[in-house]
Order: structure tokens, then C-alpha cells, then sequence
């Protein structure tokens, strides 16, 4: 919930399917559901929430994976194309499961489970 749906376009014209949460469930849903969604779906979580990391963390999960934009401005003017270069690159770690973290001069990837 903490992007904008304005990923939508970006995201679809590089091939990928896209939800937004909005159009799953309550806007107050927990990180826990949301991310027990996306693992019995098999999708990513797309966030700008470092919770995600942290729960990931604390539950030494497999999945489901997560990409972190990071920054002040996280509009897709700004970030998709950064974005869109994590996607390509760490696609078999995201496939695996991983942390994906980016911002506009690199990524990182962490391959899930993150060590307790």
C-alpha cells in the first residue's frame, strides 16, 4: 500500500503481472497477511516498507520474495528503470527466493532465508 499504483504501466510494459494490494484485500491488512498472500500466489512483494525485511528476518522465510525500493523519491519517473534492471539481473535469486534492495545506482540482493 505504500506505492503508488502508478507502477502499474511500468511494470506491465516490461512483462510482468502486477497486483496492488488495494485490489486484494483491506488497506489495514498486516505485513503478515500480505506477505502470506504473495507466498500462496507466488508473487513478490514490491515495497518501499523496510518491514518486510525485518520480517523476513524474523521468521527465517523462504518466501515469498521482496523488492525494497529505497530513497526519497520513489515514483516510477524516477526508479523504474533501476527497478526494472533488479528484475532482469536477480531474476533467478527472486525466483529462489530473495531481498532484493534498490535505489538509483545499484542492487543488492540477499538470498532467503536471511540468518537469524
Amino acid at each position: 500500500m505504500n506505492l503508488t499504483p502508478q507502477w502499474r504501466p511500468s511494470l506491465e510494459q516490461a512483462g510482468h503481472e502486477v497486483k496492488h494490494w488495494s485490489e486484494i484485500g483491506p488497506p489495514n491488512a498486516p505485513d503478515t497477511v500480505i506477505m502470506e498472500w504473495a507466498r500462496q500466489h507466488d508473487y513478490l512483494v514490491f515495497t518501499h516498507d523496510l518491514d518486510y525485511g525485518a520480517l523476513l528476518h524474523a521468521t527465517g522465510a523462504k518466501a515469498p520474495s521482496v523488492i525494497q525500493a529505497r530513497g526519497n523519491d520513489v515514483r516510477p519517473a524516477t526508479l523504474a528503470a533501476s527497478i526494472l534492471k533488479a528484475l532482469i539481473e536477480a531474476e533467478q535469486d527472486l525466483r529462489d527466493g530473495a531481498l532484493v534492495t534498490v535505489d538509483m545506482k545499484r542492487h543488492r540482493v540477499t538470498v532467503l532465508p536471511l540468518r537469524r
